[in-house]
């Protein structure tokens, strides 16, 4: 029993349910103590320690009857429950049917009599199959027709309604022809089962025979490349991953929170001393950033705009102030959302109201938009952010606006999820904006994002 669920372990971890060493564990010692005397108890006990995220449960539901059902399907005895007039009619229809293969005809008796496939029987329909090569769950419908095709499910299904129309021309009832064609569906079916349930059974212990192939670190796979669930769990990983950042930057306020000597103002303040430096004079300490984030939530950039805007508003105590804007075609000044709701909600808020569409991407008109509502933000001391890949559909770039707030602000800086080598190709103009910015940084994964936020963060 031990070693069978260490295999239902090892499968689910297989399909990537995390498990660690103590639940799996705690997994063991609660079914010992359960047993198997009260299967829905011991189905709850696996749940409860091997199960932690709702979207594992599913994975849990699907491999809980490969490992702990029988293979053995219900079947009854036809010749059984017939009246022994049907039982020599059927006796006579099975010795009279003709141009049917003997290995046939013996399946056809095997499945009347109600008798299950053996092992041996399965083990052979596999090698045939090719069942031992299957390596993904993925594959089982497939692996399944192939063992169907092996065991002759449907010449069986044909041999059967042969057999039906034998009996009805030798004078079987209608109603004894209904009942006895429910009953052989019925074994059918359950044979059919008997095949799926092998084929699932194999493919999860065959998982579990070998090493889950390891999965590569979130916060170093490109955005382009995260599927759903990925996206999902880097949703749930920000809030993490800002607090590490707020730690970081609470620490370098306090190591500059009384700044570092001046001496140039200590020699000025001391020289009614003679020039003893008695009162040491020290530099400004560290400030916090005022921003301004402009950010491209077109399709291609979109879970990258999604990731920097929630991660900055995690951080809010960390800037003195922030104002964000989205744009595909024209710009939106979005702070109000995070005024009144938490970042999480407030971006997908954001999102919701903003879906991309069927237009183009056209940032030069989002600048002429942001120059004449929203100009004011900046000052000598606003960082402005601007996330996109600089790709505008061959619109003006309006190259005038962003030299000029370059000018007006302390600093322009570029978050680019493109290579450099990919700039100024198509309709790339970011090697053009590339040159009226104060720097650009490479954002292509979470990594990227928040090397990026820290920096920031720690030049005020």
């Amino acid at each position: 029993m031990d070693k069978r669920m260490i295999d239902f372990i090892r499968a689910l971890r297989a399909a990537g349910v995390r498990i660690s060493l103590a639940e799996g564990q705690d997994a063991l010692d609660g079914a010992g103590i359960v047993g198997l005397g009260n299967p829905a108890a011991f189905k709850s006990t696996l749940r409860t320690t091997l199960v932690k995220d709702a979207k594992d449960r599913d994975v849990f539901e699907y491999f809980f009857p490969l490992f702990f059902s029988s293979n053995q399907p219900p079947l009854q005895n036809i010749p059984e429950n017939l009246s022994e007039q049907d039982r020599q009619l059927l006796e006579q229809a099975m010795r009279s049917i003709a141009g049917m293969g003997e290995a046939l005809k013996n399946m056809l008796q095997q499945m009347l009599d109600g008798q299950s496939f053996s092992e041996d029987e399965l083990r052979e329909m596999g090698e045939r199959s090719g069942l031992g090569q299957a390596d993904d769950m993925s594959q089982r419908p497939w692996f399944e027709r192939r063992m169907n095709n092996a065991a002759n499910m449907q010449q069986l299904r044909d041999a059967m309604a042969q057999l039906l129309d034998a009996l009805a021309q030798m004078g079987m009832s209608e109603e004894s022809l209904e009942e006895l064609r429910q009953m052989m569906a019925q074994n059918i079916d359950g044979l059919t089962d008997q095949v799926s349930q092998y084929t699932g059974t194999t493919m999860a212990e065959q998982m579990a025979q070998s090493e889950a192939p390891p999965k590569p670190d979130l916060m170093d796979v490109p955005f382009h490349r995260l599927g759903q669930n990925e996206i999902d769990q880097i949703r749930g990983e920000i809030r993490r991953l800002a607090a590490k950042l707020r730690s970081r930057a609470s620490l370098r306020q306090k190591r500059h929170k009384a700044g570092s000597p001046d001496p140039r103002r200590t020699l000025r303040a001391n020289m009614r001393y003679g020039g003893t430096p008695i009162e040491i004079k020290r530099k400004t300490r560290h400030k916090k950033p005022a921003l301004v984030v402009i950010c491209d939530i077109s399709t291609s950039v979109r879970y990258c705009a999604e990731f920097l805007l929630t991660m900055l508003y995690e951080l809010q105590d960390q800037v003195a102030r922030a104002d964000s804007f989205v744009f595909i075609n024209d710009m939106v000044d979005v702070t109000s959302h995070f005024k009144q709701h938490e970042p999480q909600e407030a971006v997908r808020r954001v999102m919701q109201d903003n879906r991309p569409g069927f237009y183009n991407t056209d940032l030069g008109n989002s600048l002429n938009t942001f120059k004449q509502v929203h100009y004011g933000l900046i000052t000598a001391k606003t960082t402005v952010i601007i996330l996109g890949d600089g790709r505008n559909n061959y619109n003006d770039p309006r190259l005038d606006i962003a030299a000029d707030m370059q000018r007006k602000a302390r600093r322009v800086l570029w978050f680019c999820p493109e290579p450099r080598m990919r700039w100024g190709t198509g309709d790339s103009d970011m090697h053009r904006y590339a040159a009226v910015a104060d720097g650009v940084y490479y954002v292509n994964t979470l990594n990227h994002l928040a090397e990026a936020v820290d920096r920031i963060l720690t030049d005020g």
